[in-house]
């Protein structure tokens, strides 16, 4: 059954007078639940304009064509208010991005409470809920460091026991693997491939990591803001 569908999706970009890059042209995608997906392409092929449409950080186009819709647990997310949506990102859905994006002033415990508190889980419960997840990803004893104090490898961990926090249906990462070695990036893949398997939990990854991709259950290749392949639901 899916978890999320999507049709009909258009992203335009103006940069400036005369400047206009068309960076989704139209994309039907369907992702199953408990999937594992990769998402792959060569730079501006519109891979990551897709990952932000499908996890609501950005809208799809409205003009120029057929009505757009991102289906999501059965809910049509374009019909939300922006309100909704936020409710909706916090709950249900965690992020994993290249570059980490963890507040450096923050212990790793901290980092991961601010997914918590963003779905209005706080205090004592949040805590909680934020040591769970990284004993989960294998750093409950690193919870009191600063970023600085962690490898590239333990930072993303902390990145994805962030995104695990809530108990997302979905989760998507950009790049996951980008920032690191290939024996870190390889700790990274295993990682989410357990946790995929272990909770069932639907992923989505962009990528340009043949390794990363060739683990997924399914790839989706991407060029010029169009779907040339998507191999189908395993």
């Amino acid at each position: 059954m899916p978890l999320l569908e999507a049709h009909n999706l258009r992203k335009t970009y103006r940069l400036g007078r005369g400047n206009v890059v068309p960076a989704l042209r139209g994309v039907d995608l369907s992702i199953e639940e408990g999937e594992m997906v990769a998402i792959v392409g060569p730079s501006g092929s519109g891979k990551s304009t897709l990952m932000h449409i499908l996890g609501l950080l950005h809208g799809p186009d409205l003009n120029g064509g057929p009505r757009p819709a991102i289906v999501f647990g059965g809910r049509d997310m374009t019909s939300l208010s922006e309100g909704a949506r936020t409710a909706v990102r916090a709950q249900a859905m965690g992020f994993v991005f290249q570059d980490y994006n963890l507040v450096p002033t923050l212990t790793a415990q901290e980092n991961v409470c601010l997914a918590c508190d963003y779905a209005g889980t706080g205090g004592r419960a949040g805590r909680a809920a934020a040591l769970g997840a990284l004993a989960l990803v294998g750093l409950r004893d690193r919870a009191d460091h600063r970023p600085s104090e962690l490898s590239g490898g333990e930072q993303q961990r902390v990145a994805i026991a962030r995104a695990l926090v809530n108990g997302p249906q979905l989760v998507l990462a950009d790049e996951p693997t980008g920032n690191l070695d290939s024996v870190r990036a390889t700790e990274i893949l295993d990682l989410l491939r357990q946790l995929n398997g272990e909770t069932g939990q639907t992923c989505v990854l962009v990528t340009h990591d043949a390794g990363v991709s060739a683990a997924c259950d399914r790839v989706v290749r991407m060029r010029d803001g169009r779907i040339q392949e998507a191999t189908p639901p395993a």
